[in-house]
């Protein structure tokens, strides 16, 4: 059997979770447990709760880590009980995946150092405060290490992982069965095809959040010094 965590907290962005979720849950032969700190519901950053299956003592080894992002990224860098979970789970997965800014979470707790990655477009600067090899590409792998960009691409990485554990049949069975097969009205999915006024809008909106999200980097680094 396959044994997939993905790692839950408050503030999650709900689809960097629930995409590969969906994936995983439907490869053959898989037990795919939701895990944190406790059982008890946890909101996401839009008030959507979602129930933990696992907590982190409960759970010894798996074969995928899953690591989602969002703004409730932030309060884990510089959190022991989280980072310690994840070193220990990842110290045996055959993979650790991240998607978003999840990629942050692996970076402080020592898992990025000299590794190629990627995250979300709003927070690929801070990979190098990891030791990370920033990398364009919408998935990224450095051996047994797979990073996604930003929300969507974690549909992208759990396909990914599908075919790297069941075979490419499998992973485009799942792929036809949940008709993942984008069309999306507008082409204004990354920096690089937006408008230009468009992405410094955005930018301009994510300017206090990237401030506060440096100061946990900084703190996070200086706990590991």
């Amino acid at each position: 059997m396959t044994r997939i965590a993905l790692l839950l907290f408050p503030e999650i962005t709900q689809l960097d979770l629930t995409g590969p979720y969906e994936v995983f849950c439907r490869m053959p032969d898989v037990k795919v447990d939701l895990v944190w700190k406790d059982r008890g519901p946890v909101r996401t950053e839009h008030g959507l709760h979602l129930q933990a299956s696992q907590r982190f003592d409960e759970v010894s080894t798996v074969d995928v880590l899953c690591v989602p992002g969002g703004f409730g990224v932030n309060a884990l860098l510089t959190d022991p009980e989280t980072l310690s979970f994840v070193r220990r789970v990842a110290a045996s997965a055959r993979y650790v995946t991240s998607v978003c800014s999840g990629a942050l979470i692996l970076g402080a707790a020592g898992l990025l150092k000299g590794k190629r990655a990627t995250t979300h477009w709003a927070a690929t600067q801070y990979l190098a405060d990891f030791g990370a090899i920033e990398t364009k590409g919408r998935l990224v792998r450095d051996g047994t290490l797979i990073t996604g960009g930003g929300v969507t691409a974690g549909i992208d990485l759990a396909l990914q992982v599908a075919a790297e554990l069941h075979g490419q049949d499998c992973a485009e069975a799942i792929q036809l069965m949940i008709e993942y097969n984008p069309a999306p009205p507008f082409d204004a999915g990354h920096p690089e095809r937006a408008r230009p006024e468009l992405v410094n809008q955005i930018r301009s909106n994510l300017a206090e959040a990237q401030k506060r999200r440096q100061q946990q980097i900084k703190a996070a680094l200086a706990a590991t010094n």
